[in-house]
């Protein structure tokens, strides 16, 4: 087994080698100068002043949604600060919560700044081919997955020596390690919060844009996708920046530090793994070495395999995830040999756990997450039956394209819940709730690469925007098949996302039961039972806010730019649209309306464990995430499959009674209408149950021992009063 000085080593090495390959691919896409072409210079100064318009709008919404973050994390630190420090003047948990939720900030940041940067480069690289296109795409995911994925590993690194030279007395016991890791579980806090401003407020952006866009434009007025006509075009690229890049991003490095907080809380109930403290770096060490898989294997689609023919653009990316995989399995193996104990044991449990049965929990959750990629293409690429049905669907109106959509959202569903619920039997049986936080650490091991080519879509859909706009040859083609390839590895990604939020949750669970000493969860007992269910309305209740916000925000849109088309030099692209009007509908909306769900994101759990403590809110939790997990999978694939189903019509066409229809036809419109029906389900209410099941755990985690000093003495009381009445019915009869 390796030593703790080895262990800081692999983990300093593999986080600086990410930074590192995020700012080589940044330099790669800045060597492309966009000025300097063949291409005419009104074609070239009009690519110029729309990536602009983008990266500004972009820019001034994040700013916006920002100063608002800031506001929250002053306000919950101040309640982090006053409830959950042990001692008061203590600082632990609070300034982990701020570092994790500036570090959320940054990597969403960087990430966004970058796709701006690439995705003008993409649309002139289209002009020439579709192989150097792809690659301009595919390197600006890289940095935000590379720059991502490395600065939560290092800041967390720090964190752990950090706290263990300030936190820990000297004749630390394991108990001390419990506590000092409870407290740098604030880190996964902060970014999981970050996450939810992100989601649903980057989500509201992007759609209330998408479907106004759509409705008005393509269904009313029968313009083409992206067309510079159209005043809700720049907002609509705008959104896929904030809501596909930095709502995913940020998404993702919650799940990341939560899964990772909620091993280490574990960890420190085992007397072996403190003795051997390079063994509680082992959660850590996965995700380096994660990194490291991802550096060859991206190395496979910038060097290695060239593309030349269309097809190949979505086997290149589906291949991603092969390799990555593939090649995860044996590093975990001898990551787990050598950096575990032969056999370890925790508290309150019976039996020990191997480091063997250690490594079956990571690959079991590496391949998990694989089948649900898979599976989660199959249901929304339109190369496979399911899309094609749904287009076919959209013969006899939106009506039958909508019904087909909700079908194959549910029944997508059934093989990633199967796939979910045999990782979670078997890593619980092989090392019990340490065993779940391994198996969501083996799902997001290959991280790197999820967020690499999660990111190449919206940027090469920004690509497709930026060559239609200014009418570049022979790109609009080239950016289509790109962006087709984006949709359906973007539908990838939210399912690798659900499945990942699902044993976060769990693993948090598992922390917040240790931290709390439940014994048990019973379903039997009157207030778990109700806790249960009513943590199973929460995704419907948050849904529903999200939706109609967006609903709310696309009307208004929609009214925007029917009175903008009402002059006619604007239809007739005489006169430049005011784009402005329609990026300030979008920003407003969303600030406003993402504030209401996430009150009630976080104020349940506070609520619930505060009045009844942690058994209360076990029960809550419970029933949020059985509830979630399958939402979320039914709304991101049913809407995914709308999406490529108007995509199939649109490039390919469909077949009806001998006749091919394509743009334009009732057929297509049929099919807009159900990809706006679509676009909040996939890109707002879908990803948005992540946060909400993740942040509702890593919540009841970090206030665990509040509740515990709070919630049994409110529950005593209730108890006590029903006894009385119960009496008094008694003496009365």
């Amino acid at each position: 087994m390796i030593d703790e000085s080895t262990a800081l080593f692999c983990l300093f090495t593999a986080g600086g080698l990410g930074i590192l390959y995020g700012i080589f691919n940044i330099f790669k896409i800045k060597a492309i100068s966009v000025t300097k072409s063949t291409m005419d210079a009104e074609t070239i100064n009009k690519m110029v002043e729309i990536s602009e318009y983008i990266a500004q709008g972009a820019q001034t919404f994040l700013i916006e949604e920002y100063k608002v973050m800031a506001w929250f994390i002053v306000i919950f630190s101040a309640i982090i600060f006053f409830s959950v420090e042990e001692t008061f003047g203590q600082w632990w948990t609070t300034a982990a919560f701020v570092i994790g939720s500036t570090t959320s900030i940054i990597a969403g940041w960087i990430g966004m700044r970058v796709a701006v940067i690439a995705n003008v480069r993409t649309s002139k690289m289209a002009y020439y081919d579709i192989g150097s296109a792809f690659v301009v795409a595919f390197r600006g995911g890289a940095v935000l997955g590379f720059f991502l994925v490395s600065l939560a590993l290092l800041m967390m690194v720090v964190l752990i020596i950090f706290y263990k030279a300030y936190y820990l007395p000297t004749d630390a016991t394991p108990f001390n390690y419990q506590q000092m890791f409870e407290a740098i579980a604030g880190f996964g806090l902060g970014g999981s919060s970050i996450a939810l401003f992100g989601r649903v407020g980057g989500g509201i952006y992007t759609k209330a844009a998408d479907v106004g866009a759509d409705l008005a434009g393509k269904v009313i007025e029968d313009l083409d996708e992206d067309s510079p006509q159209n005043p809700g075009t720049i907002a609509d690229n705008v959104g896929d920046n904030v809501g596909d890049i930095a709502g995913m991003g940020s998404d993702l490095f919650g799940s990341l530090a939560e899964s990772t907080c909620a091993a280490l809380v574990v960890s420190g109930t085992s007397d072996i793994l403190v003795a051997n403290t390079a063994a509680l770096y082992f959660p850590l060490l996965i995700s380096a070495s994660g990194i490291l898989v991802s550096l060859i294997t991206a190395y496979f689609a910038t060097d290695c395999m060239k593309i030349e023919e269309d097809e190949q653009v979505e086997h290149v990316l589906k291949y991603q995830l092969i390799i990555s995989t593939v090649l995860m399995t044996p590093v975990a193996f001898a990551v787990s040999y050598y950096g575990l104990p032969a056999e370890f044991a925790f508290k309150g449990v019976e039996g020990s756990v191997t480091w063997f049965g250690a490594f079956s929990c990571v690959i079991f959750g590496l391949w998990s997450g694989f089948l649900i990629g898979l599976v989660t293409e199959y249901y929304t690429s339109n190369a496979y039956k399911p899309v094609k049905e749904v287009a076919h669907a959209c013969e006899t109106g939106a009506a039958t394209d909508i019904i087909y959509g909700l079908a194959l959202g549910y029944a997508s569903t059934v093989i990633p819940i199967m796939a979910i619920a045999i990782t979670i039997y078997i890593s619980f049986t092989a090392a019990h709730m340490y065993g779940i936080a391994l198996a969501a650490l083996g799902m997001l091991s290959t991280l790197c690469i999820a967020l690499t080519i999660d990111g190449y879509g919206p940027i090469s859909d920004n690509a497709g925007g930026i060559a239609e706009m200014c009418e570049i040859d022979g790109a609009r083609d080239r950016t289509d098949i790109l962006d087709a390839a984006g949709n359906t590895t973007a539908a990838i990604g939210k399912g690798f996302a659900i499945g990942s939020a699902c044993l976060v949750a769990l693993a948090l669970f598992g922390a917040f039961v240790t931290r709390t000493k439940l014994d048990v969860v019973d379903i039997l007992d009157p207030l778990d039972f109700a806790g249960l269910i009513i943590g199973a309305m929460l995704p419907y209740a948050f849904s529903a806010m999200t939706m109609k916000s967006v609903g709310e925000a696309a009307h208004e849109m929609v009214l925007e730019i029917q009175s903008q088309f009402k002059n006619p030099r604007i239809k007739e692209g005489v006169q430049k649209p005011d784009y402005d009007k329609c990026i300030a509908i979008s920003t407003e909306a969303s600030l406003k309306k993402m504030v209401l769900p996430g009150i009630m994101v976080i104020g349940t759990p506070l609520i619930t464990g505060f009045l009844f403590g942690p058994k209360g809110v076990s029960g809550v939790l419970a029933g949020a995430i059985v509830s979630g997990v399958q939402m979320a999978i039914s709304s991101a694939n049913s809407g995914g499959a709308w999406d490529n189903a108007k995509k199939l019509i649109e490039t390919q066409g469909i077949v009806v009674t001998g006749v091919i229809k394509k743009k334009h036809s009732k057929e297509h419109k049929a099919s807009v209408v159900g990809d706006t029906v679509g676009d909040p389900l996939k890109d707002t209410s879908g990803p948005s149950l992540n946060i909400l099941i993740k942040l509702m755990a890593i919540i009841s985690l970090v206030f665990g021992g509040f509740f515990a000093r709070t919630g049994y003495l409110a529950k005593m009381m209730i108890q006590d009063q029903f006894v009385f009445v119960n009496c008094f019915l008694f003496q009365k009869k």
